[in-house]
């Protein structure tokens, strides 16, 4: 029942409330009803009337299907509860947070409303460095251009931003004021280097170059060292270059070169000693040496080096070479000249300086480095003042001739512009605010705690969806939007399969899984039609072969073993269709857009998905062909009361016994499944499943018959007028139903041609076809009360 995930209890994953008594209805439920479908299609049939009880009974048939798809579907809902990202345990550092890229679509919405959902969005909750607000205007609108850098600017202004602006100032100016003084001492530099590069000498690797080597050895001797200890100098130099020769050359051509370097101090003699040769591990050589070897004159020097110098050192080189180096303490005599005791430190400083940096020559090498790392970390620093500014505009042009792929392209677009870069993207509409914590809610789901090397790491999760809430709703809802019911137990049932749906807007998805699955779908296009290279940028991350992009792309995301979330807590409120038409026009592109994804990418077909994750996703499917069985119910009643026909053998006991169990224990399991939501607001979701069944044949007629199908922008303003002309087909069924009422009463009181029982159970069956459609033909008229 309970399920513990990460460590810390950071996150915790529950069954829904009441899912065990779900369950038991559920299977109660079904077995009823396969009882009652049994019964049916063997034993009610009318004889007499097959043609009018067999598409009867195929409705009913695909209604009990489509019942046993979504039980399933919800069989499993789970409830998640997290902390905040800043309060998770152990601590994830801020400097540690994802970058986010905050994408807001819009298309031709007023400038006034993206203003106000990319002012919240900036507002959130969340380091600023780490926040950028786009706004992809698929309009390329001159007004959102302008109102974008006029949100820009005042983000600009904040104290906070200005606080870093002027941190990023003083780093920078810190490095400009280094260059300037490297540069002010780069002659002098170069005058110095001419003086010590005496003390470095390039021999070839042979032994008749000792002598010239000693002369240049003696050439350099400062008056402030003794006759002993430049002996013992002179002893190591001669068998660190005889190791050299005999040893690290032994197999090299005589032209091979050997450097030697000196740092003469007043405290320390210094010698390096270059080589080409193979490695040389001394350390497990000192181990082995207990004593002088007899023929160390010969060139195995190493014991007598050991034993005159005080440290001394075999060391590889990432360029393959090889150095030995020799420290020997010396005990000065008093200088003649103080200037010669400091140029014996000016020398020596040289060594002190590469000594970081084997692959240097000299100290212009050094300080060139020096040099480069300012001027990059410089360059960087710019780089981040250019990226300072939050707020950003982006729109795409768009050729003539070219498919741009609506809200997917757009959004596509952006990703693969350059513009942006942010690991995590969160999709909002134009008018979808969200609150200030949106991030710090869903952003823990994209992490876990990896107890072994102690930091946050990104898991496997592609996006994480949080519902579609409205504020402009009225008490009654008349268009129906509410969807307390789609955004609880569906989709907690969906996240129970790790199969939550992407809906557009109010979800945050990792940029890597987008890619990663667009490039790979974008492949198997380009192969088969290469003209697919010109739609690249608008087609390799979201899908694009649907108007509804968002269902098949979280399709996509689990097919290629992603993993979703649904995370139920309401962290953004958008406006919703306030009129019919604008209404309508949403629920035709959902419905065309299913439908064309179950035709191009079949989820029973696709390869990579579960079990429940194809039914998930084919039960969404399946459901819009149930307008053609709501027109045969719709018509049921209409024949029985203008014919006298009945669809079954009789409307006696039998039928009661077999109808009302089934029919009653639906309802209470609909009622169970979705616990803690209004039976007004389950109604009227019942009342728009069956009112809209015209627009969900004229949905799949249009895809099946290949009509062309436009993608068209949900507007967001309320459009004015009466739109009874939307909906003759269900006024017509309204005042059909009626008609049938007065008729078969006009029948059964004047002409005795229907019985009693078969005018109840008919005129029970049209008031509930009545109150079904109502909704829909009071929307034509709605109108808002004035404020």
């Amino acid at each position: 029942m309970l399920e513990l995930v990460p460590s810390f209890k950071n996150k915790r994953v529950t069954l829904r409330k009441h899912t065990l008594l779900m369950r038991y209805m559920i299977l109660i439920n079904l077995i009823i009803g396969a009882w009652y479908l049994y019964w049916r299609w063997t034993e009610s049939l009318n004889p007499q009337a097959l043609w009018f009880a067999i598409p009867l009974v195929c409705a009913e048939t695909y209604m009990f299907l489509g019942g046993i798809l979504f039980f399933y579907s919800i069989w499993r809902p789970i409830e998640r509860n997290n902390k905040n990202l800043s309060a998770l345990k152990p601590q994830f550092l801020s400097k540690n947070f994802p970058s986010v890229d905050v994408f807001i679509t819009c298309y031709n919405e007023p400038s006034e409303m993206v203003y106000t959902t990319a002012q919240a969005a900036l507002s959130m909750d969340y380091p600023l460095e780490k926040l950028r607000v786009y706004i992809l205007d698929d309009g390329n609108s001159p007004e959102m251009r302008a109102m974008a850098e006029k949100l820009c600017l005042q983000d600009l202004q904040r104290p906070a931003l200005q606080e870093i602006a002027e941190t990023i100032q003083i780093q920078k100016y810190l490095r400009q004021s280094h260059i300037a003084q490297l540069n002010a001492i780069k002659k002098d530099l170069v005058e110095i280097e001419g003086f010590i590069n005496s003390y470095r000498l390039i021999i070839p690797s042979d032994h008749q170059e000792l002598k010239n080597v000693l002369d240049w050895l003696n050439d350099l001797r400062p008056n402030t060292i003794s006759d002993r200890d430049w002996i013992i100098c002179q002893t190591i130099l001669g068998e660190g270059l005889d190791n050299a020769i005999v040893h690290a050359h032994k197999n090299s051509p005589q032209e091979q070169s050997i450097t030697l370097e000196i740092a003469i101090f007043n405290y320390a003699f210094v010698l390096r000693i270059w080589d080409k040769g193979d490695f040389f591990d001394l350390e497990s050589h000192l181990k082995d040496l207990n004593d002088v070897e007899e023929d160390a004159e010969h060139g195995r020097g190493i014991s007598i080096i050991y034993q005159l110098a005080d440290q001394f050192f075999y060391i590889r080189t990432d360029d393959e070479q090889n150095c030995l180096i020799v420290v020997k303490e010396i005990s000065p005599v008093d200088a003649q000249d103080e200037k010669e005791k400091y140029q014996n430190y000016l020398q020596g400083l040289k060594q002190l300086i590469l000594s970081d940096s084997t692959n240097s020559q000299s100290i212009i090498d050094v300080y060139e480095k020096k040099i480069k790392e300012l001027e990059d970390e410089v360059n960087r620093y710019t780089q981040q003042l250019i990226d300072l500014p939050r707020c950003r505009y982006i729109a795409r042009q768009k050729p003539k001739g070219r498919p741009h792929h609506a809200k997917a392209g757009n959004i596509n677009h952006a990703i693969f512009s350059g513009e942006t870069n942010g690991q995590l993207i969160l999709t909002l509409d134009a008018d979808h605010i969200p609150k200030p914590n949106f991030l710090q809610r869903v952003i823990p789901h994209f992490y876990r705690f990896n107890i072994e090397n102690g930091c946050y790491e990104l898991n496997h999760v592609a996006f994480v969806q949080t519902p579609q809430a409205f504020s402009n709703l009225p008490s009654d809802d008349p268009f129906g939007h509410n969807a307390h019911f789609f955004y609880g137990p569906i989709q907690q049932g969906k996240d129970g399969m790790n199969a939550a749906f992407y809906t557009g807007t109010n979800a945050v998805l990792r940029r890597e899984a987008l890619v990663q699955m667009g490039l790979q779908h974008f492949s198997d296009d380009y192969i088969s039609n290469e003209n697919k290279l010109e739609e690249f940028e608008m087609i390799g991350a979201l899908s694009s072969i649907s108007i509804t992009e968002d269902m098949n792309t979280a399709m996509r995301l689990h097919a290629t073993g992603w993993r979703s979330i649904y995370h139920n807590e309401i962290l953004a409120e958008g406006l919703a269709p306030d009129d019919l038409r604008s209404t309508l026009q949403q629920k035709l592109r959902w419905a065309q857009g299913t439908i064309q994804v179950l035709l191009r990418d079949n989820p029973l077909f696709k390869t990579g998905l579960s079990f429940g994750q194809r039914i998930q996703y084919f039960q969404t499917m399946y459901s819009y062909f149930s307008g053609f069985f709501v027109l045969i119910l719709l018509s049921c009643p209409l024949i029985s009361l203008g014919t006298g026909l009945i669809p079954v053998g009789s409307f006696g006991v039998d039928f009661a016994w077999h109808f009302i169990p089934a029919y009653m224990l639906n309802r209470i399991t609909l009622w169970i499944s979705a616990w803690g939501i209004s039976w007004r607001e389950l109604w009227r979701n019942e009342q728009y499943m069956i009112g809209l069944f015209p627009l969900q044949i004229q949905a799949v007629l249009s895809v099946f018959t290949g009509t062309s199908i436009k993608f068209e922008v949900t507007p967001k303003q309320r459009q004015s007028g009466i739109y009874f002309s939307l909906i003759p087909v269900q006024i017509f069924f309204f005042l059909a139903t009626i008609m049938a009422l007065i008729w078969g009463g006009f029948q059964l009181l004047f002409y005795d041609g229907l019985s009693e029982l078969t005018y109840f159970i008919n005129a029970v069956w049209c008031v509930y076809h009545l109150g079904l459609l109502w909704s829909i033909i009071r929307a034509a008229y709605w109108q808002p009360e004035e404020q």
